[in-house]
């Protein structure tokens, strides 16, 4: 790993991409499993008699 203490302006910008990317993904991912998870409840909930 490189030292943050001792990195160039161009290792900062490509590290602070991929965390951006890489948080952007997570947070996609998480909207896609709720997203999938409302679907399949809405549909049970749907044919559930109360």
């Amino acid at each position: 790993m490189s030292d943050p203490r001792n990195e160039s302006k161009a290792d900062f910008k490509a590290r602070r991409g991929r965390n951006i990317a890489l948080a952007l993904g997570l947070v996609l991912f998480v909207i896609l499993v709720f997203v999938v998870t409302i679907v399949r409840l809405g549909s049970n909930v749907a044919n559930h008699s109360f």
